[in-house]
């Protein structure tokens, strides 16, 4: 078939493809222990080419699961997995670990120039608490006339939980330059002393913390020694463009760009969170030039996608969700 291919398996997840080479797989409905934050994620992601830039539940960090919006500071809840960083404490295992739960499908389309998903979600504490109402969509589309693909990704997060949520990272509690939370993408283990690139340069961690519309990174792949660059871009209409950014290629790969990394947003109760990203993937190497070319298409792969309507946001509630 020649544009973009779906394959569903119901309650569990979404493979796209396209001319029928594998692009990515969405679980929306993971089997995932409380410990870790269960939420969507999206593994396998690969090139056009075939080579796969994303790492699954890595034993360093298991609540790494390819890319996820996963945030870590959302008021007292943690909804990325694992531990959270208290002040004057460090990392403390709590009974804290929220879900980002599917509730229903509102859209599943493939055709020969995009495929859309898009769905609700109910986030809920540790304790059964409602805390957000998302509308989120993911749609691929090729872009630099087939050269890669690109995914734009939307949320609308609803405060449902009758109260202002100040969303924060490990800085906001007191860590130095560990303000990840948001979009995050984790690089295979052979991406390990990859490059980060921004516009203001190619290099490593001194890039992390800093502000820029975008940020990329390549890394080479073991077996067949070859290279492929993702690059994420942060939508103008951002709260807080340009975002600081949590980048590693140290210890290892990842790249997130994070609205929250020094300074907490508060959102009132019944009001909406609404973010949009593209994320640029592209076989071969890159520099500077590369990555602003790559987050160039990513920024049409924005401009091309329509955002999703506002609906009215539901009446908060501290009832615990039946859903």
């Amino acid at each position: 078939m020649n544009g973009f291919g779906i394959e569903h398996t119901v309650g569990r997840d979404i493979r796209v493809s396209h001319d029928g080479r594998p692009l990515f797989g969405y679980s929306y409905a993971p089997d995932t222990a409380q410990l870790e934050s269960p939420k969507p994620y999206l593994h396998p992601l690969r090139t056009l080419d075939g080579d796969l830039v994303s790492l699954f539940r890595p034993h360093d960090h298991v609540w790494h699961k390819g890319i996820a919006w996963s945030l870590p500071n959302v008021g007292d809840d943690n909804f990325w997995g694992g531990p959270t960083y208290l002040r004057d404490r460090g990392y403390v295992q709590l009974p804290n670990n929220g879900t980002a739960t599917h509730r229903t499908l509102t859209e599943l389309s493939g055709a020969a120039d995009a495929a859309t998903i898009a769905h609700r979600l109910d986030w809920t504490a540790q304790s059964g608490r409602p805390v957000f109402d998302e509308t989120r969509s993911l749609t691929a589309r090729l872009v630099g006339d087939g050269a890669a693909w690109a995914l734009v990704f939307e949320t609308r997060m609803t405060n449902v939980s009758g109260a202002t949520i100040a969303i924060g990272s490990p800085t906001t509690a007191g860590r130095d330059n560990a303000g990840y939370g948001g979009l995050f993408w984790r690089g295979p283990r052979s991406f390990t002393g990859g490059v980060i690139h921004s516009p203001a340069g190619s290099g490593g961690e001194e890039l992390r913390g800093t502000r820029a519309e975008w940020m990329g990174f390549s890394g080479r792949h073991d077996e067949t020694a070859r290279w492929s660059t993702l690059v994420m871009v942060d939508d103008r209409s951002n709260p807080r463009h340009p975002p600081q950014w949590f980048a590693r290629n140290q210890s290892y790969a990842c790249l997130c760009p994070a609205p929250f990394f020094s300074e907490e947003l508060d959102v009132p109760a019944g009001s909406t969170l609404a973010l949009r990203y593209a994320v640029v993937i592209s076989d071969g190497n890159a520099d500077t030039a590369r990555g602003g070319e790559l987050a160039a298409w990513g920024r049409e792969a924005l401009a091309a996608t329509e955002p999703a309507p506002t609906e009215p946001a539901p009446t908060p509630t501290t009832e615990p969700s039946t859903t």
